[in-house]
């Protein structure tokens, strides 16, 4: 092998090791949702439920847990914004719809002390946004005569925006 094809060889390798390197330096990249679209689902939320004659307040959190968008339709009731707000929360926190939660904490006397968590609300209503299988955010909502009828408007909001999700 001539001189020319070692060094290309060597330069190769040593690129290679510190990409290794910074890949490895414990810095991470992570999706997030973005206010625009946190304020987008939130409004389509309201609006489907309005639809249906529900009066509902949503609210949408980031990967992080923290509020990025409230809605609160006319009319709904002073608690609703609290409780869409816990709900997307624990539904975040857990990567899981809440009424799922709900089930397991109902069928497994283990799991009933989540309601213990702060800021935990353990009712239907909360749904994770993905991006991809990346939970990026979650939505909460409240103010339905159910928690089912308050997943179904956040289910179809976030369906709406699905190709923004991906």
């Amino acid at each position: 092998m001539s001189i020319r094809p070692r060094i290309a060889l060597a330069a190769a390798l040593v690129l290679a090791a510190f990409g290794a390197q910074a890949q490895n330096s414990g810095v991470r990249t992570e999706k997030n949702i973005s206010l625009e679209l946190a304020n987008q689902i939130a409004a389509a939320t309201v609006a489907v439920c309005s639809a249906s004659g529900y009066n509902v307040s949503a609210a949408v959190v980031d990967r992080g847990g923290v509020l990025r968008a409230l809605q609160r339709a006319d009319n709904a009731g002073p608690h609703t914004v609290q409780a869409s707000e816990r709900k997307a929360f624990t539904s975040l926190s857990a990567k899981t719809p809440t009424k799922t939660i709900l089930e397991n904490a109902q069928k497994n006397p283990g799991a009933a002390t989540l309601t213990d968590i702060p800021g935990f609300l353990v009712l239907g209503g909360g749904l994770p946004i993905k991006a991809g299988n990346e939970v990026i955010g979650a939505v909460g909502v409240a103010g339905a005569p159910g928690g089912h009828l308050d997943e179904q408007c956040g289910q179809t909001a976030i369906d709406k925006f699905k190709a923004d999700l991906s």
